[in-house]
């Protein structure tokens, strides 16, 4: 069994989001209005404090729902004897399966919509756009990510080495970098790349409701829901005006937001807004 410090989690995020936020401003793809250091600090007070309540109140159920599993030979994984590296690849594909659905369960059921619309409603993304989810979403998705990681049988190295993988590719995703056709071309045969996510956070519901894998770009093409644009240039991002250039854009209106009916009237892709 191998062992990774968690301290290099943090580290890797600062420091690939502090090398796309220099890109993001000598080569942006989009032009927006508005500060950008306003725009990011808001986003990333709300990354940070999701951050420091999901470790406070799950670091430790994490550790002991997979240590569990283990000992009682629960789950896939558990079942299976398999060489480390063909267990790893096994039990971080099929994690990303599941994020691919729960992304999309998000989409469909009203409830989860509510909260996941925060993190639609950016009319301005980025790469802070990434960590920008309301706080009570992160909890229930941690929640339910408690029952999952027994049933794969994924230990807590393995959840580690997924999230080392995952984080700097969704901090890239979300990037307002102006990254070359080609380029895209080639990462989108293996993992989720700008052009792919950014026609997700399109104000369009068509392309809202497509495009939802976090890692590997296979799952959409595999179910049914990958969509490209041409004309990239032309997406607007967020949910429409009524969230545009708002005080929901603040740390305060972000937490907010869910609980205000009038702004879901219109903005939301469970009715067509195209």
């Amino acid at each position: 069994m191998f062992e990774i410090d968690p301290l290099l989690k943090p580290i890797l995020i600062a420091a690939v989001f502090g090398l796309l936020w220099v890109l993001e401003s000598a080569y942006p793809m989009f032009r927006f209005k508005g500060g950008k250091l306003k725009h990011d600090s808001s986003n990333i007070a709300l990354g940070i404090m999701n951050a420091v309540i999901a470790g406070f109140v799950f670091a430790t159920l994490v550790l002991t729902v997979t240590t569990w599993a283990m000992e009682h030979q629960i789950g896939l994984l558990n079942w299976l004897e398999l060489p480390s590296a063909i267990e790893l690849i096994i039990g971080l594909t099929l994690f990303d399966c599941w994020q691919y659905c729960w992304h999309r369960i998000n989409h469909m059921v009203p409830f989860f919509w509510r909260f996941h619309a925060v993190h639609h409603s950016d009319a301005a993304m980025d790469a802070s756009s990434a960590v920008r989810f309301h706080t009570i979403e992160i909890l229930y998705s941690s929640t339910i990510r408690l029952l999952i990681l027994p049933l794969i049988g994924l230990s807590i190295e393995h959840l580690l080495v997924y999230e080392l993988i995952l984080l700097p590719i969704i901090l890239f995703h979300h990037s307002n970098i102006a990254i070359r056709a080609k380029l895209d071309k080639v990462l989108r045969v293996f993992i989720v790349t700008p052009r792919i996510h950014w026609v997700h956070h399109s104000h369009i519901r068509e392309e809202t409701d497509s495009n939802y894998a976090s890692l590997l770009s296979v799952w959409d093409r595999l179910f049914g829901s990958f969509r490209l644009r041409e004309d990239t240039q032309n997406i607007r991002f967020g949910l429409g005006d009524s969230f545009d250039n708002s005080p929901w854009d603040r740390l305060g209106g972000m937490l907010k937001q869910p609980l205000n009916s009038k702004l879901y009237k219109q903005s939301t892709p469970l009715t067509d807004d195209s």
